[in-house]
């Protein structure tokens, strides 16, 4: 063998040597061939079994469509050392003094003596090459085939690692959640991260209807006559010719709701199908005890994780100040605050972070007013907080007080120190209006300094 192709293959085997991804080994391999031939282009693909798909490995394992002509050149190769310009071509038994120009050269990669995938390889147009070539590359086909052996591996190791943390994340959001408005779309976002191939929606049934709660907008008709078949006997509902799968939630013999999976590409493999059953199971679970711990502290005062009144206290708080109000004519006023970009928070450094935020952003509101206050966590990242005996003029003083406090306040977490800031929205009560309008009033003034750039305080009219 000529001594550059000798050069190469140390070159090559050097590189496998290395802890590299596959599009590293498709890049690094296209490079030490240029050095000999003009070579353009340099594909590995990897014929998934599972799926019975064939995937570009150093493209982000992406399904190769069904009319490519890789699949042609899968097919073809069986029993072939090569397929040349098209055509399907044997190693002869003796390196002759041959030359072949070439446009585009399929290799075989192999796992235990079978077809595991295919090299692709494009040329300038007529590049000259002889058999001393083609022996090297089927020498560089079987080391190859033992590097992509070990990239799968990986992968799918990092899948199952991937798997279980989803499982114990989904887990644990009841630990300190417990509001469904809240935990289902942090569900929704953990089997959006895992199944990442497939868009992801969740149903909860509520007055006998599917509800969609995550994402915001579901335009798929077909999934909403999948969901008018389940029963609770249903295991899963495959359609659309399998890419599209409707998972139930169950609790206690009654269908709670359902997650779907649609793909506009991919069908539902095996692998899918049985990660998606698993998941499910662990969110019904969740959902479940989010239900029941929810009834027990409907009739608790406080928030579990910030102390400050829960929701439906400050309702009852929000009714009788009101009645104070209007008989004594007294000003009150109304604040709807939010933490700005807290998905952000969540998905950079976890929810249990985001649980610290959380607590630390409502001991700055409990520290910034007075005793006669009344704030409470409204919901999610939210807060509200009722202003007695106060104008708007005198709200806005203690909004911005409170704003500059957060703002100049740092959330320890574990390895690192963060600052998070609050938009605020204020309202003063008028005689004639309710609580709830109260509340609108401000919620609309909220809205107005999250779209005016967040991290500032606006009153409503």
């Amino acid at each position: 063998m000529e001594n550059k192709y000798l050069q190469i293959l140390i070159k090559i085997s050097d590189l496998l040597e290395k802890q590299i991804d596959a599009n590293e080994l498709a890049e690094g391999v296209k490079q030490f061939l240029q050095e000999i031939v003009a070579v353009k282009n340099l594909y590995i693909y990897v014929f998934d079994n599972i799926t019975n798909t064939i995937r570009n490995a150093a493209e982000g394992w992406s399904v190769i469509p069904d009319d490519s002509g890789v699949y042609k050149a899968f097919s073809d190769i069986k029993n072939e050392d090569f397929i040349i310009n098209s055509r399907a071509y044997k190693m002869p038994a003796h390196i002759g003094d041959i030359t072949f120009k070439l446009e585009s050269l399929f290799i075989p990669t192999a796992k235990d003596g079978q077809d595991f995938g295919l090299i692709e390889i494009d040329f300038e147009d007529n590049t000259p090459v002889n058999t001393e070539f083609l022996f090297l590359m089927k020498i560089l086909s079987a080391q190859i085939s033992l590097k992509l052996q070990n990239i799968v591996l990986n992968e799918q190791s990092k899948i199952n690692v991937d798997f279980h943390d989803s499982m114990k994340n989904i887990a644990k959001i009841i630990e300190t959640q417990y509001e469904l408005n809240y935990i289902v779309p942090l569900i929704g976002e953990m089997l959006d991260r895992f199944i990442s191939d497939h868009l992801i929606y969740v149903f909860l049934k509520q007055e006998g209807e599917f509800k969609l709660v995550w994402p915001k907008a579901c335009k798929d008709e077909r999934i909403y006559e999948v969901l008018k078949e389940l029963t609770p006997e249903t295991e899963y509902i495959l359609t659309n010719n399998d890419k599209i799968g409707a998972f139930p939630l169950i609790s206690e013999g009654e269908i709670t709701g359902c997650i779907v999976a649609r793909s506009t590409l991919d069908k539902l493999s095996k692998r899918d199908i049985s990660y998606l059953e698993q998941l499910t199971r662990q969110s019904a679970i969740t959902i479940s005890r989010a239900n029941a711990y929810s009834k027990v502290l409907q009739y608790a005062t406080l928030d579990a994780l910030t102390n400050l009144n829960n929701r439906r206290q400050f309702e009852t708080r929000l009714k009788q100040e009101i009645a104070i109000t209007k008989r004594q004519n007294n000003p009150l006023c109304a604040m709807m605050i939010d933490i700005d970009f807290f998905k952000k928070v969540n998905d950079t450094y976890g929810h249990a972070s985001g649980d610290e935020v959380l607590k630390t952003v409502a001991s700055v509101i409990k520290a910034q007013l007075r005793e006669s206050d009344i704030p409470a966590r409204y919901g999610g990242e939210e807060f509200a907080v009722l202003l007695p005996y106060t104008h708007i003029d005198e709200a806005k003083i203690v909004g911005e007080r409170l704003r500059k406090a957060v703002e100049e306040t740092t959330v320890s977490l574990d390895n690192l120190n963060i600052n998070v800031t609050i938009s605020m929205g204020l309202a003063e009560f008028r005689q004639d209006e309710s609580g709830e309008e109260l509340f609108a009033q401000a919620d609309k003034a909220l809205y107005k300094a999250k779209e005016s750039g967040r991290n500032r305080v606006v009153c409503a009219g």
